[in-house]
């Protein structure tokens, strides 16, 4: 029965009812406000101003998650990095929940996890209030999203009761890495490795947003609109415009988070319970078949993993 009503999804998917024809893609982008080793204030207000600077001339509709513990000292609100928030709104753009402390659900108790997310909403459902909007959207850290069906079945129930919508990803992908990678050039005054990694960079984005394209052919015999995940870093404070302008290349339109779930793709559910945060299109590849994920996913250059330090993670 189970795989009957995902098959009947899927073809209901696979009509593509509701999808526009020009290719569409939505930018959300984690870790707010700012993920880097550049920790001094006037670093952090940099990456900020130059990421919104990016996102606005490119009339790029993004949202970014928050996770709320990074607007706290010493247990106390930081108005200076609530500040950063601020600015996000400021520029018209939309905010999520990401949890206080960007804890996994797969390695915490439901309780716990739950009393993360609504205490990472305080300052955000406030600040948004202020600005005659709601709070909407989560994002699971990580993107683990629970090891049995029975917590994500609980979990689901507790979103809803909060009126939350789980925000999916379908390009997924290695920023992050990047992102220390270019972090640690920086903080060595290497500007010409910083280079070498930014210029790496956008490339692989486009190999992996390429993969992505052809998983979804594969799965749906079209392309979906496609939920990239990126993050609040160094790295896309100082390409976020070459990567609006390779999506645009492409022939992508970029839309926000809401229209993105208009696709009837994201009528499927969810049933992966591995330990991997993995995209939503290899999770629905997953629940047809393993021969239905599509081998030669990009991997990230082997000088830029080795300079981040995470092959010895």
């Amino acid at each position: 029965m189970k795989l009957a009503i995902f098959v009947f999804l899927l073809a209901a998917a696979y009509s593509g009812y509701g999808q526009a024809e020009k290719r569409t893609i939505a930018i959300t982008i984690d870790d707010l406000p700012v993920v880097s080793t550049r920790g001094d204030l006037k670093n952090r207000q940099e990456i900020t101003k130059k990421l919104l600077a990016h996102l606005t001339n490119a009339k790029v509709p993004a949202i970014g998650f928050v996770n709320e513990n990074k607007l706290y000292s010493g247990g106390i609100r930081d108005a200076q990095q609530i500040n950063f928030l601020k600015m996000w709104l400021d520029a018209g753009f939309e905010l999520g929940n990401h949890t206080y402390s960007h804890r996994s659900l797969n390695n915490i108790a439901l309780d716990d996890y739950q009393a993360d997310l609504i205490k990472g909403e305080s300052i955000t459902r406030e600040m948004l209030g202020q600005k005659g909007k709601k709070i909407q959207y989560f994002r699971h850290p990580y993107l683990q999203t629970g090891r049995s069906m029975e917590v994500k079945g609980q979990f689901g129930k507790f979103l809803k009761q909060h009126k939350y919508i789980v925000a999916p990803v379908t390009f997924d992908n290695a920023d992050y890495i990047f992102s220390r990678a270019y972090d640690i050039a920086f903080d060595k005054g290497d500007m010409a490795l910083m280079k070498k990694v930014g210029d790496a960079y956008v490339p692989y984005m486009e190999a992996k947003l390429e993969y992505w394209e052809r998983q979804s052919m594969k799965l749906f015999g079209r392309e979906i609109s496609q939920t990239l995940l990126t993050h609040a870093n160094f790295i896309n404070a100082d390409y976020m415009d070459d990567l609006a302008a390779m999506f645009k290349r492409r022939g992508y339109k970029i839309i926000s988070l809401e229209q993105a779930l208009k696709d009837r793709a994201y009528e499927l559910p969810d049933t992966y319970v591995g330990p991997a945060g993995i995209s939503w299109l290899h999770r629905w590849a997953r629940e047809r078949g393993k021969e239905f994920v599509i081998p030669g996913e990009p991997s990230v250059p082997e000088f830029v993993l080795k300079l981040s330090g995470f092959e010895s993670e």
